[in-house]
């Protein structure tokens, strides 16, 4: 959808973050190449033990940075936080239509009769977060037990 490009870094750069925008496949290349410091995503969905279901790509770059020993950090509102689901196994992930990768920018890319597997999201196993942070503050391992004692200090 390139969300990465038309929105984020739209949305960085007017925030004055620097921005340098690289295709999902280059971020291998450039954690071999460059010294980065830590990997920061969003979620749109942490379960009770601390899975991270965001869009797809953010387990490959959670193991990428496992792989570089980069720090690789979650930022997401509480909101997002899902103590009804166990673990990322239990999400059921939505599949984007075939021509959404058969096609780009208007052109055919790929033959008609072709499977595609697309599914929109992934699942990033709590082991390879280094840390949550939220609006409640910074989380860390084992999640069930920060998430829960998160979730113990908002009850009435």
């Amino acid at each position: 959808m390139l969300q990465g490009g038309r929105l984020t870094a739209w949305e960085l750069e007017q925030a004055g973050v620097p921005v340098t925008i690289l295709p999902d496949c280059g971020a291998a290349a450039l954690l071999r190449k460059v010294r980065i410091h830590a990997v920061l995503v969003g979620a749109d969905r942490i379960t009770a033990n601390g899975d991270v279901v965001n869009k797809l790509g953010t387990y490959g770059l959670a193991l990428l940075a496992r792989e570089h020993a980069v720090p690789f950090y979650v930022a997401a509102p509480l909101s997002t936080v899902d103590p009804a689901t166990a673990v990322g196994a239990d999400v059921v992930i939505e599949e984007r239509h075939p021509d959404e990768t058969r096609r780009c920018v208007g052109s055919v890319t790929a033959p008609p009769h072709v499977r595609v597997f697309s599914p929109a999201f992934d699942v990033t196993p709590a082991a390879l977060v280094t840390a949550i942070i939220t609006d409640g503050g910074v989380l860390r391992p084992p999640y069930e037990r920060s998430l829960a004692a998160l979730r113990g200090r908002d009850s009435p």
